[in-house]
């Protein structure tokens, strides 16, 4: 485990910039951010009124995926890019569909800070036997995926469910997420399930959301992690043509909502793509 003094120097070297976990963290009502996060997400929301709530459709479309993961019988999970912890961790989720509590999680982040809290988290309220958090780097996919076959957490044999959640909007083109994601959906057993979602820029209301939409990719430039939106057509090609799980690739709130989820009833306000698809048998 991350000790707690080198957890405290990674915060402290982090704070010349906002960091997008924790300007998240501080939109879904989180606790583990600091005053420059804060200031930058407040810059945000008054050019964005919403963004909070755009932020709660992603946590919100992590667990109702999580949940129909565990229904349709994946029993394994792997969270890349698994940010700071907060409530409706997928450990927790999996554990109140799944009494048996035979579920396990693997979180994976590359940011030192987040590793840290998700290691605290865990020794407080997980099962060690099922549930670990380790470092890796999404855009290191053959490093990632050794450290996923040397958990003692994962049966990378067994079927997974691979949730990549409110990231890709992170990652720009020229960073090849194309190959990441072919990389591991190469490796996954057949049966397994990738969870993705994302912001987009799709069919914007009117001319001052999208110039909205412009200058939060803009502001975002300024931190740790400059961002990129996509539109349905740009995002579905992530899943590899693997069959999409009912509804498809929708807008989040869309994704089988229940009555909790923000934007029920109208998703396409939400400005958050997402979908779930599993890998065809041999």
């Amino acid at each position: 485990m991350i000790e707690r003094d080198e957890a405290l120097r990674a915060v402290e070297s982090s704070l010349d910039r906002p960091s997008a976990a924790r300007i998240y963290d501080y939109f879904i009502g989180g606790t583990t951010n600091w005053a420059i996060d804060r200031e930058f997400a407040e810059k945000v929301r008054a050019r964005l009124p919403l963004m909070g709530d755009y932020c709660l459709t992603s946590r919100q479309f992590l667990g109702r995926a999580v949940r129909q993961s565990v229904r349709t019988g994946i029993r394994q999970f792997v969270d890349i890019g698994s940010g700071l912890p907060t409530a409706g961790n997928v450990h927790e989720v999996a554990d109140e569909e799944r009494p048996e509590q035979d579920v396990h999680v693997l979180y994976i982040d590359n940011e030192p800070v987040a590793l840290a809290h998700s290691q605290i988290l865990l020794a407080d309220t997980a099962d060690p036997d099922r549930h670990q958090a380790i470092a890796a780097d999404l855009l290191q996919p053959e490093e990632l995926w050794e450290r996923v076959m040397d958990s003692d957490v994962i049966d990378v044999r067994e079927p997974i469910a691979l949730i990549v959640n409110a990231v890709l909007h992170f990652i720009k083109d020229d960073q090849d997420p194309d190959g990441v994601l072919s990389f591991f959906r190469d490796r996954v057993a057949p049966g397994s399930l990738l969870v993705l979602s994302q912001m987009t820029n799709e069919n914007p209301v009117d001319d001052e959301e999208r110039q909205a939409l412009a200058d939060l990719l803009e502001y975002y430039e300024s931190t740790t992690n400059p961002g990129v939106l996509r539109t349905m057509a740009e995002f579905e090609r992530f899943f590899g043509g693997w069959p999409l799980l009912e509804p498809g690739l929708v807008y989040a709130p869309a994704w089988h909502p229940d009555r909790h989820t923000v934007f029920k009833k109208a998703p396409s306000e939400s400005r958050v793509i997402g979908g779930v698809a599993r890998k065809p048998a041999l």
